[in-house]
C-alpha cells in the first residue's frame, strides 16, 4: 500500500506504524534489583526481533552512561532520571517503536509521572515480583552487601522505599517463574497489543 504523506504537516505516528507494521507501545518493568527486570527485558527484546518488531531496550546501565550520567541516586534525582527516560520513551513511540524499560522506578508517584509523559494508553506496567532475600541472594556485584553496611545511601529496598504497584497491567514473580516463562507470559501479553492490524 501506498502513503499518503502530507507537505505541510511532519509524518504521523499512524504512518509510521503503517510502514513498519506495527503499533508502538512501551512496557515498563518495575522491580527490585535483581528481581529480574533486564534479564527478562532482553530475552524479550530477542524474542519480539525474531519476529520482525522493532524493539528499543532502556535499562539503567544504558541511560546512566549517556543522558542521565550527570545523575546520583537521590530521589530527586531518581525522579528526574525517569522523567528523561519518559520523554525519550515518548519519542519513540511517536516513531512506531516498541520500547521495553527495565528500571526500578521505585515509587508510585515517579511511575505516574512515567505515565502521564508517555499517554495511559501507551504505558504499559509489569511488575517483576520477587521477595528481597531472593533479590539478595542473585546479587552477583554485592551491591546489597554494600548496602547492608551503611556504603550505598539510599538504596531501594534496604534504606530507600519500594512501592508495590496497586493496578499492574501485567505481574511475573520470578521467585517462582523460570526466565523462559515470564518471557512467554510477558510474549502473551504484549504480542496481541503490538501486532498491526490493516
Amino acid at each position: 500500500m501506498e502513503l499518503f504523506f502530507s507537505d505541510k504537516k511532519p509524518v504521523g505516528r499512524s504512518d509510521k506504524e503503517q510502514r513498519l507494521k506495527q503499533k508502538a507501545k512501551v512496557l515498563w518493568m518495575t522491580g527490585l534489583s535483581g528481581s529480574g527486570k533486564t534479564t527478562i527485558g532482553l530475552a524479550l527484546e530477542k524474542e519480539l526481533c525474531k519476529r520482525e518488531f522493532l524493539v528499543m531496550l532502556f535499562d539503567g546501565d544504558l541511560v546512566r552512561t549517556g543522558i542521565n550520567k550527570n545523575l546520583k541516586f537521590s530521589m530527586e534525582d531518581r525522579k528526574e532520571n525517569i522523567r528523561r527516560i519518559a520523554e525519550v520513551n515518548k519519542l519513540f513511540v511517536n516513531c512506531g517503536i516498541v520500547t521495553i524499560n527495565c528500571f526500578i522506578s521505585p515509587t508510585n508517584e515517579i511511575r505516574t509521572m512515567a505515565k502521564n509523559i508517555i499517554g495511559k494508553d501507551d504505558f504499559l506496567e509489569v511488575f517483576i515480583s520477587a521477595p528481597l532475600e531472593i533479590c539478595e541472594t542473585r546479587d552477583v556485584k554485592g551491591i546489597y552487601a554494600k548496602a547492608r553496611k551503611g556504603e550505598i545511601p539510599e538504596f531501594t529496598g534496604i534504606s530507600s522505599p519500594f512501592d508495590i504497584p496497586p493496578n499492574p497491567d501485567l505481574v511475573l514473580k520470578t521467585d517462582r517463574m523460570s526466565v523462559e516463562e515470564s518471557v512467554q507470559c510477558a510474549l502473551d501479553f504484549i504480542l496481541p497489543k503490538i501486532t498491526f492490524q490493516k
